[in-house]
């Protein structure tokens, strides 16, 4: 058999690396006359570091210039973490497969202190997310919650530095880079939950593209796919992307999937939660429905809010 060459599009953080490095290890194994090359392309979301994402447009911050890639066929698929990406794919690409999740909880940091509850009275903790900010908020509002951009590696370094009591951080990426000697906790899902499709990678790929297609065969993780697509369904109908505090997380029992959702408040004041059940054969039903509860019970004024405030900044 001939030697095929395909080509990965890639960020260049050392968390993106490891995503593309494990999808190229994953192909070379099952295609042995399969050569797969990275693709290192900065996005705007890479170079843009000392703005919070809220400010700079969110979702699809790191995936734009990776789809370019794609449809000038520079690449023939890019390597996504699951929670940068929008809900909607240019005409021509859309996602392909979806890989096992990785521990999808957030994990706190920190040098000095045992967990969330033993960090003092205003305690600095640095984290870019609304998500994540509005939900510790809630939980503890004396907390000074200070933007936080940059890889994992950079963030860890500040924490380290002293410029922060503590981090919060995907436990994924912190886990794939084996950056665990600072974690003092991992924190509850049903605390803080986590955004949607966290901890999983996905695909995109050329929708006419069969060849590319026919190799990823085998890549799908069922289950993660399932739960990822109820999720992506949530925030798709609450028209949410990283610039607005939106959670979702989905878990799947048997024929059984189980959907808690949040919408909150930026200061977490005002937090609106409710979980769902449906088959396993329609996440994206569920998805939508759970989605539309919330905005029935006051998520949709929370969202405006944002929205109005976000267009005056």
């Amino acid at each position: 058999m001939d030697q095929q060459r395909l080509r990965i599009g890639t960020r260049g953080s050392a968390l993106a690396l490891w995503q593309a490095n494990w999808v190229k290890s994953q192909l070379e194994e099952t295609h042995p006359n399969l050569t797969v090359e990275l693709i290192i392309i900065k996005t705007r979301g890479d170079k843009i570091l000392d703005v919070p994402l809220a400010k700079v447009g969110g979702k699809g911050l790191f995936v734009k210039e990776l789809e370019e890639a794609i449809l000038d066929g520079r690449a023939d698929l890019a390597v996504h973490s699951m929670k940068d990406v929008p809900a909607e794919f240019p005409p021509g690409l859309g996602l392909g497969p979806v890989l096992e999740r990785e521990d999808p909880r957030d994990v706190l940091l920190s040098i000095n202190y045992r967990n969330l509850a033993d960090l003092p009275q205003g305690a600095k903790v640095g984290s870019s997310s609304l998500r994540r900010q509005s939900q510790l908020l809630a939980m503890r509002s004396d907390l000074n919650i200070i933007p936080l951009r940059g890889n994992v590696n950079t963030r860890i370094e500040k924490l380290v530095n002293g410029a922060f009591d503590a981090i919060v951080l995907a436990a994924a990426g912190v886990k794939r880079l084996q950056m665990m000697t600072h974690v003092v906790e991992f924190l509850d899902p049903d605390q803080v939950i986590p955004a949607n499709g966290q901890g999983a990678v996905g695909i995109e790929w050329r929708l006419n593209d069969r060849q590319t297609a026919d190799l990823l065969q085998g890549l799908n993780h069922e289950e993660t796919q399932v739960c990822v697509a109820a999720e992506r369904a949530f925030l798709a109908t609450l028209e949410g992307g990283c610039q607005v505090p939106i959670a979702g997380f989905a878990k799947q029992e048997g024929e059984t999937l189980t959907l808690k959702g949040r919408v909150a408040s930026l200061d977490g004041t005002r937090c609106i939660t409710e979980s769902q059940t449906g088959p396993v054969s329609d996440p994206v039903s569920l998805g939508k429905e759970l989605a539309e509860r919330l905005l029935a019970q006051g998520a949709k004024e929370i969202l405006s809010e944002l929205n109005e405030a976000a267009s005056y900044s």
